[in-house]
């Protein structure tokens, strides 16, 4: 599996029109689904006068997790062709929502289709797509005296520091009682996690 992927930055709005029906959609960056759920609930408050909310999500690096929602519209012509637009893309972490105004004319399953890919297309049209790194996070135990070892790693390596714990007894006037007294959790992208670990690792044989 890749350690990257693409999403969106923040939201994005886009918009189409078809025969008086007016398709309002909303392209959002989201890692749960909790934050769809609540964006999802937003929209239906906001916009209660309108005949469908509809939307479709992509969750995880590895666009596993996803789902298509009609919303009262006939089966996939809605959700699934918004979906198709996440897919086609090849995004992540995303969720688009159309709401439509229905204009008092019938569109027919086809029409409804290029019109929730067309309000989905332009949504994201807009969007500012970026790459993101899969991360791994390792953790590492050592002694106060191996700390400047730990810390050149992190310089050549450039991990992310998540976290960093240290016993206060432990000074450089007093290593001795510093067994295992220092913790660092780092994040490193997935491809370079067993090489962070076999350099940590080495530094207990030093």
């Amino acid at each position: 599996m890749t350690d990257e992927f693409k999403t969106i930055k923040g939201e994005s709005e886009g918009y189409y029109t078809e025969k008086r029906s007016k398709f309002l959609a909303f392209a959002h960056h989201v890692e749960t689904v909790d934050e769809v759920k609540a964006l999802v609930a937003g929209y239906r408050k906001q916009y209660y006068d309108a005949r469908h909310v509809c939307y479709a999500y992509m969750l995880g690096a590895g666009r596993e997790e996803y789902r298509a929602n009609d919303d009262g519209e006939p089966s996939s012509t809605a959700g699934k062709p918004i979906l198709g637009q996440i897919n086609s893309n090849e995004l992540t972490d995303i969720l688009i929502v159309v709401v439509r105004y229905y204009g008092g004319v019938n569109l027919g399953t086809s029409g409804l289709i290029v019109a929730y890919r067309e309000a989905a297309a332009d949504a994201l049209s807009h969007a500012q797509v970026e790459i993101r790194q899969v991360e791994e996070c390792v953790t590492f135990d050592f002694p106060f005296d191996m700390m400047n070892g730990v810390m050149r790693i992190v310089k050549d390596m450039h991990p992310r520091i998540v976290e960093q714990t240290y016993d206060c007894s432990a000074t450089e006037g007093n290593a001795s009682q510093g067994t295992n007294t220092c913790h660092i959790k780092l994040a490193i992208r997935r491809s370079e996690a067993s090489i962070l670990k076999t350099k940590l690792d080495k530094l207990n044989f030093q």
